[in-house]
């Protein structure tokens, strides 16, 4: 795409929660080998939101630096992707545009479709930027992930935000066309409406993943996209970060490439050092890969970055995007590894305490006591309404 025409991420913000759950303390409490949790997964722990901690906060947390730094008269969307909301018809982006004050001129949407929509959010602001080019769309990606005590899913939990700002002329990475596609019905991964947990196939996840990564690849070739040589490093979902391992081993035998570890790591190590400290993060998951290499890699200036997005049931879409020269003076490195060394360690016993924490359904009024070390909180539930505030 010509420079003159070039839309894609021009900010990029990370959060994350108040606590963490270390998977030696996991480890410790099953009486498993944590060598399952490092090496098996490749996860080393997870972030845990405390009680008035939530993808709202979160999400808040992600945007307000963004805000911050570029202002708001230019930001007419606000597109909120998560698979964790907390109301089935109000848009969590709502509460986040009140929180940070935006003009009541804008348009806020929420999106679905399990890990994938951020990208989907991705997708929609760039649309709307071609439409108009002196406008900046929010898009934000926020999840917590929550299994059921004792289930194999509970070690890979997390729970993240990340907030991006999608303009022309981007500062950070310039998104390219073509997309390529891939959706076929599979339940792998679902939660019904009456859940407050997941449900998960592991192996059919794990194959339907693999499914996805060759249809999107293949399209995206099909549709005259680069080459796999072209790529200096690829961002992955990261349900866990050794998935992203078993996705690129595969895409490269798909190549006809060696898929040796050096090369398996060279290609995409950077983008797992977030994600195997904050766990997954659904829609969050691989823009928080995307943070993770920009802060920690070498100069990737010019260099064009692969992006294979998925979300079980199953939708996928591989796409590239191409470094801005002068990115490094935009990042928010630092904040980023605050955010996850500034996480205070809990014992089991707090974990299990906030996992079986569930808001009463009775309509009465149900303060959330003050914990987050964030900027935003959740108050509590009034008269089934939420009611966010400033910390």
């Amino acid at each position: 795409m010509p420079e003159e025409f070039a839309i894609g991420i021009h900010d990029l913000s990370v959060a994350t929660t108040r606590y963490v759950l270390t998977h030696d303390t996991l480890a410790a409490h099953n009486g498993s080998d944590v060598a399952k949790y490092h090496k098996g997964i490749g996860q080393r722990s997870m972030s845990v939101p405390a009680a008035d901690e939530d993808i709202v906060t979160m999400a808040a947390a992600a945007a307000a630096p963004i805000v911050a730094r570029h202002g708001v008269d230019r930001i007419r969307t606000i597109v909120f992707a998560t698979e964790t909301s907390v109301d089935q018809a109000k848009a969590a982006g709502i509460h986040v545009h009140s929180l940070l004050g935006l003009p009541s001129a804008t348009r806020v949407v929420e999106l679905k479709q399990a890990c994938y929509s951020g990208t989907a959010a991705l997708q929609f602001a760039i649309g709307l930027v071609h439409r108009d080019r002196s406008q900046q769309v929010l898009v934000i990606a926020s999840d917590v992930s929550k299994y059921e005590l004792g289930n194999p899913g509970e070690a890979t939990q997390g729970a993240a935000a990340v907030a991006m700002l999608v303009s022309a002329d981007p500062a950070l990475v310039r998104i390219e066309d073509p997309s390529g596609m891939f959706t076929a019905d599979i339940m792998d991964f679902w939660r019904p409406n009456y859940r407050t947990t997941a449900l998960v196939d592991g192996h059919e996840s794990i194959s339907a993943y693999l499914q996805a990564v060759e249809g999107a690849w293949k399209d995206y070739t099909d549709r005259g996209g680069r080459t796999l040589d072209d790529f200096t490093a690829f961002c992955y979902h990261q349900p866990f970060t050794k998935m992203a391992h078993k996705a690129h081993r595969h895409l490269l035998h798909y190549c006809g490439h060696d898929a040796d570890e050096d090369a398996i790591t060279r290609h995409i190590g950077h983008t797992t050092t977030y994600n195997a400290e904050v766990g997954n993060s659904y829609t969050a998951s691989m823009y928080v890969g995307l943070a993770a290499l920009l802060d920690n890699a070498d100069d990737l200036t010019d260099q064009a970055i692969g992006f294979l997005s998925y979300g079980s049931g199953s939708v996928a879409e591989f796409f590239a995007g191409t470094v801005v020269p002068g990115y490094r003076s935009h990042l928010r490195s630092d904040m980023h590894r605050d955010a996850i060394s500034g996480r205070q360690d809990i014992d089991y016993a707090k974990y299990r305490e906030i996992h079986e924490h569930s808001f009463p359904v009775d309509g009465g009024d149900h303060p959330v006591p003050r914990e987050t070390t964030g900027p935003y909180r959740l108050a509590g539930l009034f008269g089934h309404k939420r009611i966010y505030e400033p910390r």
